[in-house]
């Protein structure tokens, strides 16, 4: 594989047309990011907890539909089914409530992600879903430290709101300075460098750490990514949008897409120039798919992207 992609699946229920309808929708950060990497042309896996119902064939049909190959057991007795209700305000703010079907065995295990599996692709990739405690914790850091191990490129995706569960803070915090030695390429929103101790502290920790990169989204700003002693922006696109679930999901398939695309399989293959064309590959990924409601819906493939970079950027 090029890419394996591990954690947490959910259902989005996205505002509908008409008050009181709701657009269910395939959700879950990795899982996006697989099908994002799939369209862009990547062999792509996926691992996270499936159920044995519709919910769960649901979700299966939804990644094999769009080339991703689904490699945990296809048969767990309830499915991965948090749910989570996405009210728009006027302003267009969201607001998320999240719903667990009650005794859902929805977590990775170590059992789920053994060292064969992960020799199998170049980069691993994982959410931060339930980081801080639980099982969920354990086979997240357990994947990550393997995959280093193993000489892989090790992706992550900060998501304070995952993380969050439970409302402590510190934890978290904490959990995500304890898999800083086995990430390779790091992701955070603005509102996620928090869990970084602000946006100051990058370089300090790439140098702690041994980071490759770490990638600040901005939103509607764009992005900007410290690499190697240099910060590296990349203004935002004007777009007419509706709703961003899934942008950042788009934006961080379209950078691993892209580094992919163009050979990188360690530091040695990375520079300022195809991190650059990176961050321009995902900018224009993370725009084309605020175009519409639904993210995977929403997901551009690599013709698409590649166009659109070509015309930005030259």
């Amino acid at each position: 594989m090029d890419l394996l992609s591990i954690g947490e699946m959910l259902i989005d229920f996205l505002p509908g047309d008409t008050p009181g309808s709701y657009l269910q929708n395939f959700g879950g950060a990795p899982a996006n990011l697989a099908i994002a990497a799939a369209r862009n042309g990547l062999k792509t896996g996926f691992c996270g907890k499936v159920g044995d119902d519709f919910f769960g064939r649901f979700l299966q049909d939804t990644l094999r539909g769009n080339g991703v190959e689904v490699l945990c057991r296809d048969k767990t007795a309830e499915a991965v089914t948090t749910m989570a209700f996405v009210s728009l305000a006027e302003n267009g703010e969201r607001t998320f409530t999240f719903a667990r079907k009650p005794g859902a065995d929805m977590f990775l295990t170590r059992e789920d992600l053994p060292p064969s599996l992960i020799k199998q692709t170049s980069v691993l990739h994982a959410g931060s879903v339930s980081l801080s405690k639980g099982p969920a914790a354990d086979a997240t850091v357990y994947a990550l430290e393997t995959a280093h191990a193993l000489g892989k490129q090790v992706s992550f995706d900060i998501n304070y709101r995952d993380m969050l569960w439970d409302h402590d803070r510190e934890s978290a915090r904490h959990a995500v300075r304890n898999i800083l030695p086995f990430v390779d390429w790091l992701k955070a929103s603005d509102e996620e460098v928090d869990f970084l101790d602000g946006e100051a502290n990058i370089p300090f920790l790439i140098e702690a750490y041994d980071l490759a990169f770490v990638v600040v989204t901005l939103g509607a700003k764009g992005a900007r990514a410290y690499f190697n002693g240099q910060v590296l922006d990349v203004a935002g696109i004007p777009a007419r949008a509706t709703d961003t679930t899934g942008a950042g999901d788009a934006f961080w398939g379209g950078v691993i897409s892209s580094l992919i695309l163009q050979g990188v399989a360690g530091p040695a293959d990375l520079s300022a120039s195809v991190l650059m064309q990176a961050m321009r590959y995902g900018n224009v990924s993370g725009h084309l798919s605020v175009q519409q409601k639904g993210a995977i819906a929403s997901l551009p493939d690599r013709a698409t992207i590649e166009e659109h970079v070509r015309r930005i950027y030259g």
